[in-house]
């Protein structure tokens, strides 16, 4: 039973959903109250905006199961009226209607909701209980299921022939249809999965996207590779130009992400002699849609353009998902410290950005698909190969320069491709780099390590900056005059000479690759935050550091894990791809120590590096 003081609140919170909503913060029982009293007795509703974007987004603050006991609660009070009592029934059933798929995939709240129904009956409310129809809420578990790929390491396959039976239409008319199928499967729970986990653990629906999404980019780098010849390769690149556009005139700026991001990866970017056979029209036309879904002015110029869209439409999602997990990470879920009041305003953006996606799905493309080009496509794209291995054959196909690839050729022996890949790709030494990195570190450590500030380290200092450095030898071989004091030239000297002895490869060497941050990642250098869907970072491949492009030649880190177990001569291979994007509860403080600046893979554009990854 509720209180005076309670059943005057509630009349005091009755206001109509469009007022509350208009405020930027609201309890939940209002919320709900302000639902509830949207429906008429009858059934008629208003305001249904409103009651929708709650009925979507209050998982946010508020579990599914805790809606329904509420519901049931009110619906049980002695001072519930029957006028009262049909509108509950009423704004269950428009839930149901909207949203079936959240009642088939949460049996607990399908339970509850059934025991709702089942109360009714009991208290002779029959008609009531015939508003709520939870037995005929569908399954969507058959249309959820997903194709596991196949082991990477029990299975390769050949190159696809569907290059040559589509022409650039019918290919991207076909992708794009493949796409969007898939896309159609991503739910509401999905998308609330993604942003709260920061991963697509216990997430197949949107992993498998997100994989199809890195199978077309990683099929386009196979097609070029597949080819013999610099003018073979071209005319492929070509080809997938054309598509690229026709994509763009189907709308479709998923697929035309995915296709930009093959072409403008290392693999095929590097590809200097197959660039010189691409015409002069082709090479414009590509410029033009690389500017079109670049990240510059956060994607701006592809914003504007899919705003201008109309009927048939397919957003980049990697774009959407960070802005979901921008305003996720933004602005708190309650508006107070006790976590009373919901933040209506977070609720109003996350949930303009899942009405649009939702609106993507109800709009489907106006084409017809052949269901054995499907099905052909789908296996083309079912690809085995790590990005180390598009990266070889890159390699292969035009090596860094006519004297590697002379005493290749030469040899008695060919080596492995692995064994050339890893030769080309180890860090040169370059003495003036590493004299001023050695500089640099030094000035690190004496910055950080020095307590004191007398300008040399002393055997208790040294012994913390050896936690950092494993690779430091005893106190006394840097001391060299002996006077119990480290200098800072005693220092530089002793690290040129290692050094020099260790072919550079000392434990502050990284290996960075460009890689994608869809969680705010800080960088280890500046503390600045890096984040973006296509490659608009660097992790070191064998201790997980992240940083920026332009930070990569001063991390101040030590690569800890090189130290221990990574081999100079053989970079790692990495055969399986991580989803998951921790959040750091904090931007890291900057670190004290500098890195060797390492050769990079080559790209085509300096400050726009498209990752073929989500």
């Amino acid at each position: 039973m509720k209180t005076q003081k309670e059943e005057e609140c509630r009349t005091d919170t009755e206001r109509t959903m469009a007022a509350v909503w208009a405020e930027q913060s609201a309890p939940v029982e209002e919320l709900v109250e302000a639902c509830i009293g949207a429906f008429g007795e009858d059934g008629t509703l208003q305001e249904a905006s409103q009651v929708r974007m709650f009925l979507m987004m209050h998982p946010w603050y508020l579990p599914s199961t805790e809606l329904a006991k509420r519901l049931l609660l009110k619906s049980q009070e002695g001072s519930c009226s029957v006028s009262y009592r049909a509108k509950i029934c009423h704004l269950v059933r428009y839930w149901i209607s909207e949203f079936p798929a959240e009642f088939d995939l949460n049996p607990e709240l399908a339970e509850q909701i059934k025991g709702l129904k089942d109360v009714l009956v009991q208290e002779g409310h029959e008609l009531q209980s015939q508003l709520i129809d939870i037995d005929s809420v569908p399954s969507y578990e058959w249309k959820r299921q997903v194709t596991r790929l196949g082991s990477a390491v029990t299975k390769k396959r050949k190159m696809s022939l569907l290059f040559d039976h589509l022409d650039a239409s019918e290919l991207a008319e076909h992708l794009t249809y493949l796409e969007y199928k898939s896309f159609c499967k991503i739910l509401f729970q999905d998308y609330h999965s993604f942003v709260m986990h920061g991963c697509t653990v216990d997430n197949p629906i949107l992993e498998r996207f997100i994989t199809l999404f890195n199978s077309v980019s990683q099929w386009i780098q196979l097609m070029v590779l597949s080819k013999p010849t610099a003018p073979q390769r071209a005319q492929v690149v070509t080809h997938f130009i054309t598509v690229a556009q026709r994509l763009l005139q189907l709308q479709n700026f998923n697929t035309l992400m995915a296709v930009v991001g093959g072409l403008s990866n290392s693999s095929i970017s590097r590809l200097k002699d197959t660039q010189a056979h691409i015409g002069g029209d082709a090479s414009k036309t590509f410029r033009n849609l690389t500017e079109l879904v670049t990240s510059c002015g956060n994607y701006s110029q592809y914003r504007r353009c899919f705003a201008e869209c109309t009927g048939f439409r397919f957003p980049i999602l990697g774009v959407h998902l960070k802005d979901l997990i921008a305003v996720h990470v933004a602005l708190p879920d309650w508006a107070d410290a006790a976590k009373t009041q919901v933040n209506l305003n977070k609720t109003r953006q996350l949930y303009a950005i899942l009405q649009e996606l939702a609106l993507v799905q109800s709009t489907p493309p106006s084409m017809e698909a052949n269901t054995d080009l499907l099905n052909l496509l789908t296996v083309s794209l079912d690809q085995y190969h790590t990005e180390e291995e598009l990266y070889q054959l890159s390699l292969q196909r035009e090596p860094r320069s006519t004297k590697a690839a002379a005493s290749s050729s030469s040899s008695e022996k060919q080596p492995s491709v692995i064994d050339e890949w890893a030769s080309s790709v180890k860090p040169k030494a370059d003495p003036a780099i590493i004299s001023k990195h050695i500089e640099k570190m030094v000035e690190s450590v004496f910055k950080n390590f020095d307590t004191d500030g007398d300008g040399h380290i002393s055997q208790e200092e040294f012994e913390s900056i050896r936690s950092n450095f494993p690779y430091l030898s005893k106190f006394g071989e840097l001391d060299t005059d002996q006077d119990g004091r480290i200098s800072k030239e005693e220092m530089i000297d002793y690290f040129m000479k290692a050094s020099s002895l260790l072919n550079c490869k000392m434990g502050f060497i990284h290996t960075f690759a460009e890689t994608t941050c869809v969680k705010p990642t800080f960088c280890v250098h500046c503390a600045g935050l890096i984040w973006g869907f296509y490659k608009h970072g660097y992790k070191c491949k064998a201790c997980g550091v992240y940083c920026h492009k332009a930070c990569r030649s001063s991390v101040a880190v030590e690569c800890r894990k090189r130290t221990k177990s990574i081999s100079h001569e053989r970079p790692p291979f990495q055969h399986t791809r991580s989803y998951s994007f921790p959040l750091p509860a904090k931007p890291p403080s900057a670190v004290q120590n500098t890195v060797i600046k390492e050769e990079e893979k080559e790209s085509s554009f300096e400050d726009e590096v498209f990752d073929v990854h989500l």
